[in-house]
């Protein structure tokens, strides 16, 4: 029964973390501070040289790390656009986000959760990978979100209320999914918690040991000292006619100037392979 099931131990804390973001919400920021910090010193060699980028680059250009690992990187930025999308939707039913019960009202209401989000993230990820990546990603993004719709309506789980007799009424009487429906939304769960904890993880680390830049690499003039070269810098920011980068032939913050795209962003063998 439903009920049954909605109201053990296990149930609670599942509700529980839902409430609070579940593992993904603790994934994601665990990844937003240790991926780029790990980034940077694999490419530029660690310690001072990783203060030395950070300094340079300034703070409101930090986070330019991680988007760019992001956008550069197809099967890294799709599953992180399908981890994203599948948590927030988690996150907002959690709080009694999906409609219950019968209507075209309600019925719109749900198809519009479930399908405004993902053909979002598809459209962004085609616009940078192409349109079967975008493609791919959108049908991961809306079938995760099917889990959770299934849940929510026959009281698997329940939104997080202030009063239990508010969660005791949520719940769709009327709907009864078929059983392999029922299956497939537990197979979802575990789908997206292996994503979250597991996949994801793992390609974000893959990609900061990559030796890849996060951004482009160009050849500029240098003047430094009394010598005059032309030099590979990582670009870091612009500057009036010129860019302030880390230089990889000297190893220091450089400002460049005439500078021309190196067409290459790798910096040094991958960590696997060293």
């Amino acid at each position: 029964m439903p009920e049954a099931a909605a109201s053990g131990p296990g149930r609670q804390e599942i509700r529980e973390a839902d409430r609070k973001g579940g593992p993904g919400h603790t994934v994601l920021v665990a990844l937003a501070l240790a991926v780029p910090v790990t980034k940077l010193a694999y490419t530029v060699g660690g310690g001072d040289a990783v203060r030395d980028v950070l300094v340079g680059m300034e703070p409101a250009n930090w986070p330019d790390v991680l988007v760019g690992m992001v956008i550069t990187d197809p099967l890294l930025g799709s599953v992180l656009g399908v981890v994203v999308s599948r948590v927030v939707f988690a996150l907002f039913a959690a709080r009694g986000a999906v409609p219950l019960g019968g209507g075209t009202a309600r019925a719109v209401r749900r198809a519009a959760l479930t399908l405004v989000n993902p053909i979002a993230v598809g459209v962004i990820d085609a616009c940078f990978f192409g349109p079967w990546w975008g493609l791919a990603t959108g049908l991961a993004a809306f079938a995760l979100r099917q889990g959770v719709v299934v849940e929510h309506r026959t009281g698997r789980r329940r939104p997080h209320h202030r009063h239990e007799r508010d969660r005791a009424g949520y719940v769709d009487p009327g709907y009864r999914p078929p059983s392999w429906l029922r299956r497939a939304a537990g197979v979802e769960q575990w789908a997206a918690l292996s994503l979250t904890v597991v996949v994801l993880p793992f390609l974000a680390f893959v990609s900061a040991l990559d030796g890849q830049a996060w951004t482009s690499i160009v050849e500029c003039r240098v003047a430094e000292g009394g010598r005059t070269g032309n030099d590979r810098l990582i670009e870091l920011s612009r500057e009036g006619d010129g860019v302030v980068g880390w230089n990889l032939n000297s190893g220091q913050i450089s400002n460049g100037l005439g500078c021309t795209s190196d067409g290459s962003r790798y910096v040094r063998e991958p960590w696997w392979r060293r």
